[in-house]
């Protein structure tokens, strides 16, 4: 599968207007204008990838709720209705996400919060077309999130074109009032990632620090080494040029209520031309 672009955003509930309730959250307009971009390059198919309690892969019938956050809201995956996609046109077998990731056990929560903010975006954004999500759980480490991300890119057809929606927030203790109270540490490891981001650099982002990232919070590691692996793993595969052919936009890069959200888009100049199937 060739990956065409990737949008990266962050996932705090407020991004979502019914529970902003007027807040001005200036990373909602940046988030939106990345998935827009998104939706320009011309996937077949969008997966949004993010925090998650244990890894596992979302059909387009799962949905999240925010009704833990004082609204009574439910937000499917899937398309709107009267789309293709809703009207049951079948996806090509060669876009399953990665055959090792099992769905979420049943009974348990359907789409975690980063998804279920991924899920708002793709509305938001006017994306009506396939699409599918994958949780990543904290506890990975790097190289767990990249080998996720490389089968990604391994394991389905060479000919789709893939769009990624990573989902992460950085770290949670940028100040005294943050949800984790300040950390000397935290403004350094969002600047890091900030410039993998702007890069782009994949390999930045994979020397993020596993550890370093849980004292501090930031929730969007695991899912921003994810990203790091898919398209290293499809520059090793010949599918597309180094990461160097890749132009890179960081649209958002502040901390306005004590956590880290940075807005980016990646988009392969190489990857151009007709939408093909298999």
């Amino acid at each position: 599968m060739t990956i065409v672009a990737a949008a990266v955003c962050p996932h705090p509930p407020l991004l979502v207007p019914e529970v902003g309730r007027g807040e001005p959250v200036a990373a909602r307009a940046a988030a939106v204008e990345a998935v827009r971009r998104l939706i320009a390059s011309r996937p077949d198919r969008i997966v949004v990838v993010g925090d998650a309690p244990a890894a596992a892969a979302y059909s387009p019938d799962a949905a999240g709720t925010l009704a833990g956050f004082g609204v009574d809201l439910t937000v499917p995956l899937g398309p709107p209705p009267g789309s293709d996609a809703a009207a049951g046109t079948p996806e090509p077998a060669a876009s399953r996400l990665p055959a090792a990731v099992a769905p979420p056990a049943a009974g348990s929560p359907l789409l975690p919060l980063s998804l279920t903010v991924g899920a708002w975006l793709l509305a938001a954004a006017g994306w009506a077309g396939p699409r599918a999500a994958l949780g990543v759980p904290a506890t990975h480490s790097a190289r767990q999130a990249a080998d996720l991300g490389a089968r990604l890119v391994e394991e389905v057809h060479p000919r789709q074109r893939l769009a990624l929606l990573v989902m992460g927030d950085g770290s949670a203790r940028r100040t005294l009032k943050a949800p984790g109270g300040l950390d000397e540490r935290a403004g350094d490891f969002d600047a890091a990632a900030a410039a993998a981001l702007a890069g782009p650099d994949p390999a930045g982002l994979l020397a993020l620090d596993p550890t370093l990232a849980t004292d501090l919070l930031a929730a969007g590691r695991a899912s921003w080494q994810v990203l790091a692996g898919a398209l290293l793993a499809a520059t090793r595969a010949g599918r597309q040029q180094p990461a160097a052919a890749w132009t890179s936009d960081l649209l958002y890069d502040d901390a306005p209520y004590g956590v880290g959200y940075l807005v980016a888009v990646w988009t392969d100049r190489d990857a151009r031309g007709d939408r093909t199937a298999p």
